[in-house]
């Protein structure tokens, strides 16, 4: 089956475009990223702190069934433009990557869809190189589609 959320990388470069478009209206699908109850549900992480707007932090979280911390992540939002754009800092704690940034534009297509494109750059190709030998691409793919299933049932309630 092919993944509905595009991965790009080109040889040589210290960076990854992501194109996904959803059965959202922009307004929602912008929520599904802000909203911490909502992130919670498609990430399956539980979010610390989410400071939207220009110079906030974030910071979220991932447990195991015993309630053992696997994973965390946190970064500055440096740019925050309501249902158009978000730039931000990723830094994986407790990992040998460095941090990198994101840019993540939320684009209307109709009145019932909408597209996320996200440009990621890492420090160096070594390093984007490292994370794109990892499920990267097929575990984004699942977050969106999980994003899409949670979202869509929300949409009539939000």
């Amino acid at each position: 089956m092919e993944r509905k959320t595009k991965v790009h990388a080109e040889d040589g470069k210290q960076e990854i475009v992501i194109t996904r478009e959803f059965d959202l209206p922009l307004e929602i699908l912008f929520k599904a990223y802000i909203e911490p109850e909502i992130i919670e549900q498609w990430m399956g992480t539980k979010v610390l702190k989410l400071e939207n707007k220009k110079h906030g932090g974030w910071q979220f979280e991932t447990s195991d069934a015993q309630g053992n911390v696997v994973f965390r992540a946190n970064g500055v939002i440096h740019e925050f433009v309501l249902n158009r754009k978000i730039t931000r800092t990723l830094e994986m704690e407790n990992t040998p990557f460095p941090v990198q940034l994101e840019f993540f534009e939320f684009e209307k297509l109709t009145d019932d869809t909408s597209k996320l494109n996200m440009h990621i750059v890492f420090r160096s190709v070594a390093d984007r190189d490292q994370l794109l030998k990892m499920p990267f691409a097929q575990g984004i793919n699942m977050a969106h589609n999980r994003l899409q299933d949670i979202v869509s049932k929300l949409k009539y309630i939000v």
